[in-house]
């Protein structure tokens, strides 16, 4: 590893993640998950131009991310009361719940990397 990386944070990354797919947890792609975390940790509306914009992907990008996202209950979307032509993008309960357990996760795997102190390769 180059001396810019940071092998303490690629640990719990990976020992997140590895948790995650041992797990009944639905497995998202990195776009997914961007999305996601996207809408759930900034201010909406949310909107797939909008989002498309925030993360330079094509709308195409987004509409599919949501596609999966939305057959997994994780968002859905709304047509905006005030402009029929938009499409709001909105939290769910199972949402915020993969996101309060993914989180509990890394602060799990977090400990499990320090308790190790230093077997980072």
């Amino acid at each position: 590893m180059t001396e810019k990386t940071n092998p303490r944070m690629l640990k719990i990354w990976h020992t997140a993640n590895l948790d995650v797919v041992r797990s009944n947890a639905p497995d998202l792609t990195m776009r997914q998950m961007t999305v996601m975390l996207t809408v759930y940790m900034t201010h909406g509306p949310h909107t797939v131009r909008g989002l498309a914009a925030k993360m330079n992907v094509t709308k195409p990008v987004i509409t599919r991310a949501l596609d999966t996202l939305g057959q997994m209950g994780l968002l859905k979307r709304k047509r905006d009361d005030n402009d029929k032509r938009n499409v709001l993008i909105q939290r769910t309960v199972k949402g915020a719940v993969y996101l309060s357990e993914l989180s509990d996760r890394i602060v799990a795997a977090e400990k499990l990397v320090d308790a190790d102190e230093g077997d980072y390769e």
